[in-house]
């Protein structure tokens, strides 16, 4: 393989951020898959509105107000030490079981994340989870999300890598055609079955799980 550096999306690709849904139970019994999806939908949805809006604000700003959006229209009381408790879930999500033979595999080559998150919510994350990694991108670096073009161009800057030299690996489907759009050699993380994003592009690969993508 050609490629000399692998970029990983990390919410939904590394990170199950769905894994909150443990605490979302204690705190509302019975709603915790309502809430969990409601919140991620809001959040990915806050990305794009502000993006347009060019309105930047730190992701785990966006993942708060998210959260505050989701509770309210769930009906559910969210007092300030239920969402520091939920908020603080981000730090520790955990990592897709898939995850570690996928790095495994990729010895010899250069390994990053290029997040959304913003450097509050990446740093503890990462380093709770134990990955070796490169380099951590966050968009706070250009204030604008996924998938705006100047986001994949932090890579082969911070990397010192040619964009044609790079894997750049998400499980977001819209996420993966921004970067394919973008001139990544890309690899969609399928997990779910879900059809393709109607956006004029396609992924190099799509694969089942991360532990494919040497195959």
């Amino acid at each position: 393989m050609s490629l000399e550096a692998f970029v990983f999306d990390a919410y939904g690709t590394l990170f199950d951020v769905h894994s909150v849904m443990r605490r979302c139970e204690a705190f509302f019994p019975g709603r915790h898959a309502a809430l969990s999806q409601l919140w991620r939908a809001k959040q990915l949805e806050y990305t794009w509105l502000r993006s347009l809006m060019r309105r930047y604000a730190p992701f785990s700003t966006v993942t708060r107000e998210a959260l505050a959006h989701a509770c309210e229209a769930l009906g559910l009381e969210l007092t300030v030490e239920r969402m520091e408790a939920l908020m603080a879930e981000y730090n520790m999500l955990a990592t897709y079981a898939d995850v570690p033979k996928a790095f495994a595999s990729l010895r010899g080559v250069k390994k990053a994340i290029l997040s959304n998150g913003s450097p509050d919510m990446l740093e503890p994350l990462v380093a709770h989870s134990g990955l070796e990694l490169d380099a951590v991108i966050s968009v706070d670096e250009v204030r604008i999300f996924k998938p705006a073009p100047q986001v994949y161009e932090l890579a082969p800057k911070k990397l010192g890598v040619a964009k044609e030299k790079i894997g750049f690996v998400s499980s977001n489907c819209w996420d993966a055609l921004g970067a394919k759009s973008f001139g990544f050699t890309v690899f969609w993380v399928n997990r779910a079955g879900a059809p393709l994003e109607r956006l004029g592009f396609e992924p190099d690969r799509v694969l089942a799980g991360l532990d494919e993508i040497l195959l």
